[in-house]
């Protein structure tokens, strides 16, 4: 793990470049990152603007504006007299440095920023223009620093969920804050969850289907809760929390209806898809959606927008989720999917993502389905799996997935192995097997069941002799 050194050690630093060696700010601040990472240390919370360093007094640092503006602002609240319009100009300081950067944001949470936000969050609960000013400033703080909060700021949160579940405009910012404060931090997302979060969001999910600005943000906090990205937690609930948002908030309704209300809104549409992707953990998920006209609405919203590259990516990942339920694999097959997945692909074949996402799905619906590979031989969807590979040769997980379409096309269709060499695969999928170490057991697998020559490792080699137990 990476040494690190305080703010204060790294600005007597540039004071001493200064003063000992007549540098001026900006290159005593350069020799002072050099002499600091050629010890190994990591510099990525600290400060490193040489507008800080005043020559006109020896190099001593001038006060941070995001440590002034903590500083009145605490002082604010020992003072009633302050006006709101001084008190939000200095949370605006405070909100546009902490936007900067990492090294800010743990400049002014070091530097007492939550317990005074937290204060203000208290006492201006009520006014909602304070409020709002308030978390837009404790937002910035807190992104990528979810340690801070305490359980006292995480009822506050709660009660504030519940207090504006009526109100659209300050309830973007409170989900936002709770989401903020469950990324990489499983413990938050615990105890969040224990205080009826999942409820509370799907509801106002349900309430609010006017509000594009809020089902986006309450679609974001869901998936926030699905993840299992802290480091520190041997094991996440992810899972349990994705089965937890379906079954008791009955959140696949609630979305889909909303695909139905906001058809001609992409932005909406491509957070909903994402959601929907991170909710189909289980098999009977993936069916209720398709149940319910999901897959029938994906399509549709997919075929419409099949030129912009945000709906058709989110689309391809959503579909490529509820794909791992057989019957769904057929439905998407019977709605034209096959050929809008392929029509994707080509559309958008310099697009490495799309290229990817466009592999990943067609290698879920050809999956033990002899008919979908079939439908993808038909439109030529092999042509562009192997267009995709020598576009984004360079790209591992396009040839991953572009190698594992490619074997469930000849798995079970060994005709159609002529076809895909005929366009030159083998020497491409040699060539990613060269390249790419992450692909080598998705290459030799195609090689294989394409009838190449591979070279298989043998893992494991019997010796012919009886065990002996002790």
């Amino acid at each position: 793990m990476a040494k690190q050194i305080s703010q204060q050690t790294f600005d007597e630093v540039v004071r001493e470049n200064m003063m000992e060696f007549d540098m001026d700010a900006e290159e005593a601040v350069i020799d002072a990152v050099q002499q600091f990472e050629s010890q190994g240390i990591n510099l990525s919370i600290i400060v490193k603007d040489p507008t800080l360093y005043g020559s006109g007094n020896n190099g001593s640092p001038q006060e941070h504006p995001v440590i002034a503006a903590i500083k009145i602002v605490s002082n604010c609240l020992e003072n009633p007299e302050i006006s709101f319009s001084s008190l939000k100009d200095y949370l605006s300081v405070i909100q546009k440095e902490c936007e900067i950067d990492l090294a800010r944001r743990c400049l002014a949470g070091g530097n007492g920023a939550y317990p005074v936000l937290l204060k203000l969050m208290v006492s201006y609960q009520e006014n909602i223009d304070m409020l709002s000013s308030v978390l837009s400033s404790f937002c910035a703080l807190v992104n990528g620093q979810p340690d801070l909060i305490t359980s006292e700021g995480i009822d506050m949160l709660v009660f504030l969920l519940k207090r504006y579940k009526d109100n659209p405009e300050p309830l973007v910012l409170i989900v936002r804050a709770i989401r903020l404060n469950c990324v990489k931090h499983e413990s938050n997302r615990q105890v969040f969850i224990q205080k009826n979060l999942i409820i509370s969001l799907t509801d106002s999910l349900k309430e609010h289907k006017a509000e594009p600005s809020l089902i986006k943000e309450i679609c974001i906090c869901l998936r926030a809760l699905t993840l299992d990205d802290d480091v520190r937690v041997p094991f996440g609930k992810a899972h349990e929390n994705a089965k937890s948002i379906v079954t008791e908030g009955d959140a696949l309704r609630a979305m889909l209806q909303l695909c139905e209300e906001h058809e001609n809104n992409i932005s909406v549409l491509a957070e909903i898809f994402l959601t929907l992707a991170c909710l189909a953990v289980r098999d009977e998920f993936c069916k209720e959606t398709m149940d319910r006209g999901g897959v029938k609405l994906i399509m549709k919203a997919f075929n419409g927008g099949i030129k912009d590259k945000g709906i058709v990516r989110q689309a391809l990942i959503v579909l490529k989720a509820l794909a791992g339920n057989d019957e769904v694999k057929v439905e998407i097959a019977k709605l034209g999917g096959i050929e809008l997945i392929v029509l994707a692909l080509n559309t958008h074949q310099n697009n490495a993502q799309i290229s990817e996402a466009a592999c990943r799905v067609l290698t879920a619906v050809t999956l033990r389905n002899l008919n979908n590979s079939k439908l993808v031989m038909d439109c030529y969807g092999h042509q562009h799996i192997v267009q995709a590979m020598k576009l984004h040769s360079s790209e591992v997980n396009v040839q991953k997935y572009a190698c594992m379409a490619l074997r469930n096309l000849v798995t079970r269709n060994k005709e159609n192995s002529a076809a895909i060499l005929s366009l030159g695969a083998e020497c491409l999928i040699n060539d990613a097997l060269t390249s790419h170490k992450g692909v080598e057991d998705e290459a030799k697998a195609v090689l294989r069941d394409l009838g190449c020559k591979v070279e298989l490792k043998e893992l494991w080699k019997g010796t012919g002799q009886t065990l002996a137990y002790d």
